[in-house]
């Protein structure tokens, strides 16, 4: 056996944490969590490795303050940024993250010029675009991580509805990260391979998709302080694992179009093929007219924050 493969979370806040020990516990790489509070990604790590002699894991997680320490990773999941805060305009959280994910790219492409960088932190479909400029990496290596967790919502929502076994529902969410620019797919959704729209009726699987849509929103307004972090860092795991264990994993996910689905120089959730090399491939899914020109406006409307950055 080599040496472990290395995934770097950065920002040891309640997702990257928790994605720090989804991460260990599958004891498939070793892994840094780092975070510009002093001392805390420490106690945090010191906590997790704690529970190794329960657990039966042997992979190693080191809490740091120093980039240095993030050196060879194979690959760097960055959660940086702040939320947004009363009287913050969305152009103020926009410019204030996009400086912090610039300069966070800056350092972990220092010390991991091979890794694939993939983005959690938000406005999530800009931010892909900040990581690829400062990274300086082929499109490939630069993938955004929404889709799977809106995908993970959506089949939740329909498992829930049909009463059948979540490994049995097979749906997508393509497009944006927010509200108005998510793609749920349901001319292709199906449970056991039989099709969504059968089981349920069309408003029903409308109703599920717009629930997806609003996935987010709906536990923020149950939670009242701070976000979901249980299922976003399941979701972004898998794309660790994936590059890590070379999977080949077909899966949707914000990815540098170049003409695919007739868009160009956008990032968009579409379905990929994530492997060791990062983005293997991009597949293009048959969509209906009405989710055509959801991805269109998804594009449109990245592209429009992206010429808000300063």
């Amino acid at each position: 056996m080599g040496a472990r493969k290395k995934v770097t979370v950065w920002g040891a806040g309640m997702t990257g944490a928790t994605m720090a020990q989804r991460l260990v516990e599958k004891n498939i790489c070793d892994v840094t969590m780092i975070d510009i509070i002093a001392d805390m990604p420490q106690g945090k790590a010191l906590d997790i490795m704690e529970s190794a002699p329960v657990l039966g894991f042997e992979t190693v997680l080191t809490g740091t303050n120093d980039p240095q320490d993030t050196a060879d990773s194979d690959v760097v999941i960055i959660t940086s940024g702040v939320p947004r805060k009363p009287g913050m305009t969305r152009e103020d959280l926009l410019n204030t993250n996009a400086g912090i994910v610039r300069s966070v790219v800056a350092d972990a492409v220092k010390y991991s010029p091979n890794a694939v960088l993939v983005i959690f932190a938000n406005p999530m479909d800009v931010m892909c675009h900040i990581a690829l400029q400062a990274s300086g990496f082929p499109r490939e290596r630069v993938v955004g991580q929404g889709g799977m967790l809106d995908t993970a919502r959506y089949r939740t929502f329909i498992a829930m509805e049909t009463g059948a076994s979540v490994k049995d529902v097979n749906a997508w969410v393509l497009g944006g990260h927010t509200e108005a620019t998510m793609v749920p797919l349901i001319s292709n959704a199906a449970v056991g391979g039989i099709p969504l729209v059968q089981l349920v009726g069309q408003e029903k699987a409308e109703a599920l998709a717009q629930r997806a849509r609003n996935g987010g929103a709906e536990i923020v307004a149950l939670l009242k302080t701070g976000s979901a972090y249980y299922a976003p860092s399941a979701a972004t795991v898998a794309m660790a694992e994936a590059v890590i264990l070379d999977q080949k994993r077909v899966i949707p996910a914000a990815a540098f179009l170049t003409g695919e689905y007739g868009i160009n120089d956008a990032y968009v959730g579409s379905m990929i093929k994530l492997g060791a090399g990062g983005i293997e491939q991009i597949i293009e899914t048959p969509l209906s007219d009405a989710e055509q020109a959801g991805m269109t406006r998804a594009a449109a409307a990245v592209k429009e924050l992206v010429g808000l950055i300063q």
